[in-house]
């Protein structure tokens, strides 16, 4: 290799490793230029091109990868898939690939893992569980208790005799499961004997889990640090944002997670005139670049501010592209209404809600990643929304705009509340909207099996099966 193309590499591995994905990404692409047949360069190009927010880009890069017979070649179908699914919501693009990788190895843990999910995002649960049986099947011990998992999440269950149940709690038993397994296995045995009605059992299970998850991560809420960031960003935030123009806005769906957003968003995604964006990371990634966040928002400068619009808009339309109204469907974005109304002052905002003890609890049954840490405890989830409440209530004060839209309302009498949604949006009424679950497409969301059903109104009031349990709760929201 030539003195320029080690300089070249060393910085890109520099930039890899400070975690600057776009700088690494650049001078992994000089490198190449110089020196092409590197096969695993083309692979780290790729790596950093999608950590960047470049889908496209990396897609091509991990085709350059396979066209120049990297090792391994089924590990770069597995990576294309996942583009295709998370970032462009392509799913029979991602099928293909992940058919390619089992083409190669039929028993890729991964692939087979990954192929069980997107049958799952599809609603497919036969196929779902099929793969799944594949990959338990082939799993070796450390594997076994993810696969396990997997498959109970995508069963019914009918009794708590189900043999299923006996086998995860087996697994969470035994000597050798690991904080992060009994966390898997624990939130699959809470799901199963929720439905087969053993309440008592089910949140024991639940409890079990989110030990487990707090034990695996090491992760901790931090009560302080987020009524700080509350304030800070009503202090910044103290006036409407300065309109600096606007155009290709998408459809904020927001709130708490397990509140109604995916629901608001598989109806509007039954029109004929929206496009389903599901959970976007682009706003994040737009505030990952703004320093000191939020305060940096308050005084920047309508150039400024056109660039994150422009960032943000050059993401939107990579990752789904066509003719049609977006929703960019991410509870925890009401964190950032603020930058959303700089960049966007014409967006059409919907906060969902639902009853305060319900949308505790269905957290607290949600395995969220350990960014998430006030999930794992009833009284840190209490916390949260009510900080939620605050910050939400100062938005509105700024933009009474926004949309209000009550889960409850919505699924006791649907058509009203439809309307308004529709109405916010500047759509007509399609009748088809009132049949979403019908819908084709995939969907990535933890209640994937639930909107593959009509509406029903058996969540509301949930959290009385559990009233046993939750006292504590009541308490911490009162006070």
């Amino acid at each position: 290799m030539s003195e320029q193309a080690e300089i070249l590499l060393r910085e890109a591995q520099g930039h890899r490793a400070a975690g600057r994905a776009g700088e690494a990404a650049d001078a992994y692409a000089a490198l190449l230029a110089i020196k092409p047949d590197l096969p695993d360069t083309w692979f780290n190009l790729a790596l950093m091109q999608r950590q960047a927010g470049r889908p496209a880009q990396a897609l091509a890069s991990y085709q350059q990868a396979l066209d120049r017979r990297i090792r391994g070649p089924e590990e770069v179908h597995l990576n294309r898939a996942v583009i295709y699914s998370d970032d462009l919501g392509q799913a029979d693009a991602a099928q293909l690939e992940l058919d390619r990788a089992l083409a190669i190895d039929p028993n890729y843990l991964a692939a087979l893992l990954n192929l069980g999910n997107l049958h799952e995002d599809k609603g497919e649960r036969d196929a779902a569980r099929a793969a799944y049986s594949r990959a338990l099947a082939v799993a070796s011990p450390p594997e076994a208790p993810l696969a396990l998992a997997r498959l109970a999440n995508a069963t019914r269950f009918e009794n708590a005799a189900d043999p299923m149940i006996t086998q995860l709690r087996a697994a969470m038993a035994a000597p050798g499961a690991s904080h992060a397994d009994r966390a898997e296995l624990g939130f699959a045995l809470g799901r199963a004997l929720d439905e087969v009605e053993a309440y008592d059992g089910a949140f024991a299970a639940y409890a079990d889990a989110n030990a487990a998850s707090r034990a695996a991560t090491g992760a901790r809420y931090d009560r302080a640090a987020q009524k700080a960031f509350v304030d800070r960003s009503i202090a910044t935030h103290a006036a409407p944002a300065k309109a600096v123009g606007s155009t290709g806005a998408p459809v904020f769906i927001l709130g708490m997670f397990r509140s109604g957003s995916t629901l608001v968003e598989r109806i509007l995604a039954a029109h004929s005139g929206v496009i389903s964006g599901g959970e976007l990371a682009l706003l994040p990634r737009v505030v990952a670049g703004i320093a000191p966040y939020p305060e940096a928002v308050g005084g920047a400068s309508a150039e400024t501010v056109q660039g994150w619009r422009g960032a943000y808009l050059e993401g939107l339309r990579a990752a789904r592209p066509g003719e049609g109204l977006v929703t960019d469907k991410r509870p925890d974005n009401f964190l950032h209404v603020g930058l959303i109304k700089a960049m966007f002052p014409d967006a059409r905002i919907i906060h969902t809600v639902r009853d305060p003890m319900d949308v505790c609890l269905s957290n607290l049954f949600l395995h969220l990643d350990r960014s998430m840490a006030h999930a794992t405890d009833l009284s840190d989830i209490a916390h949260w929304l009510k900080q939620h409440d605050r910050l939400m209530a100062h938005w509105k004060t700024l933009y009474p705009d926004i949309l209000t839209v009550d889960y409850d309302a919505l699924v006791a009498d649907p058509r009203p509340e439809i309307e308004r949604v529709l109405a916010h949006c500047g759509l007509d009424w399609e009748d088809a909207v009132l049949d979403f679950h019908k819908a084709g497409g995939a969907v990535r969301t933890a209640s994937v099996w639930q909107i593959r059903q009509p509406l029903y109104r058996k969540s509301s009031g949930r959290w009385r099966n559990y009233e046993a349990h939750l006292d504590g709760l009541r308490t911490a929201l009162e006070h």
